[in-house]
């Protein structure tokens, strides 16, 4: 497998009236040809708009991708034309949006939506991409998915739609296909459909795969490798078994220790991550995660680490590197002790 994605100093700014918001700062990673990466973080960490910049979706005003390089299948997409790009989107690279029942619209049937794709970028006549749509529909588990071309979004239940939505970006036989949180507001039993849905076609249409979430089970499950984002920045990217096993940023050992396990005790305590993300238009001095760190070290307000080798692949943007059985300050036996609690 060759690379199929590069991302190089990928930033993204919004400029507006109290200040500019660093919404991606400087991020950089690949995707390999096939691969699932997991994109997890907070909302608010830059996960969806560093996708939507890969596309060059972010609006204008009053967003603006400042610098950067995004190289796909060889040529930078960020020095395309609109022409060249309105090639790229919907055909080479495909994308499930958040919401299905904004992202589609009501006032057109599911098929004129399906076939729209397909006819512009794939040169099909009517009567092959309708033939086309009803196939895609009956791939992601839609029943009778011939009959259902003519109904509109508001007649599909939202596991319905979202399964549209997948269709839609499958549509084309995408070499990439960004995912930005496709199961939000699902139930779980949905949930676990929609991500088989698109696990297997990806094993069986060869396509790579960028999963936006702030869900870790998902990324468990469903990727190869994982980049978490916090404050517009990666602080940590490592194959999913590696960052599962041993996660070394202070951040992510936060999340992972604030998420229910099946293997803990019925009187173990969960340990939230005290505080809140910091203001991206007033980045603090130092690392951006030190307000909230319990590892902390006078180098951390003053310096702001690089993304450091751990491992084989394993990164990490910390000075302090701590592992899971480092000691929390004001934990003990799993119970919180004092304010610091938590702060992991």
């Amino acid at each position: 497998m060759g690379t199929l994605l590069q991302v190089k100093d990928l930033t993204t700014q919004f400029y507006t009236e109290e200040g500019v918001v660093h919404a991606v700062d400087g991020v950089t990673y690949d995707v390999e040809e096939g691969e699932t990466l997991g994109l997890v973080g907070e909302s608010g960490s830059g996960k969806s708009v560093s996708a939507l910049s890969i596309l060059r979706l972010i609006p204008n005003p009053p967003g603006k991708i400042v610098k950067g390089e995004v190289f796909f299948e060889g040529e930078d997409i960020l020095k395309m034309s609109e022409e060249e790009i309105r090639h790229i989107r919907g055909n080479r690279i495909a994308m499930v949006f958040q919401e299905p029942m904004t992202s589609l619209n009501p006032v057109l049937t599911i098929g004129r939506q399906l076939t729209e794709a397909l006819e512009l970028h794939l040169k099909m006549d009517q009567n092959g991409a309708k033939k086309r749509a009803a196939e895609l529909l009956d791939m992601v588990g839609i029943p009778s998915g011939g009959a259902r071309l003519n109904d509109y979004p508001h007649q599909f239940s939202g596991g319905m739609r979202q399964r549209v939505m997948i269709a839609m970006a499958l549509s084309c036989n995408p070499k990439l296909l960004l995912a930005d949180e496709p199961t939000t507001a699902l139930d779980v039993t949905i949930q676990a459909q929609v991500l088989e849905i698109m696990a297997r076609l990806s094993r069986e249409l060869g396509t790579a795969v960028i999963i936006i979430t702030h869900n870790l089970g998902v990324v468990a499950r469903y990727a190869d490798r994982v980049n978490v984002m916090y404050a517009g920045r990666i602080v940590e990217t490592a194959k999913a078994a590696d960052l599962y096993a041993n996660p070394r940023h202070p951040y992510t050992i936060g999340l992972l220790k604030s998420v229910p396990r099946l293997d803990q005790g019925k009187k173990d305590r969960l340990i939230p991550i005290d505080g809140v993300p910091p203001d991206l238009v007033h980045r603090p001095k130092g690392c951006s995660f030190a307000p909230r760190c319990a590892y902390k070290i006078d180098k951390c307000i003053t310096d702001d680490p690089p993304l450091l080798p751990v491992d084989d692949k394993h990164m990490s943007a910390c000075w302090v590197q701590p592992t899971v059985s480092t000691p929390i300050p004001g934990v003990l036996n799993g119970s919180a002790s004092g304010s610091a609690g938590g702060a992991a």
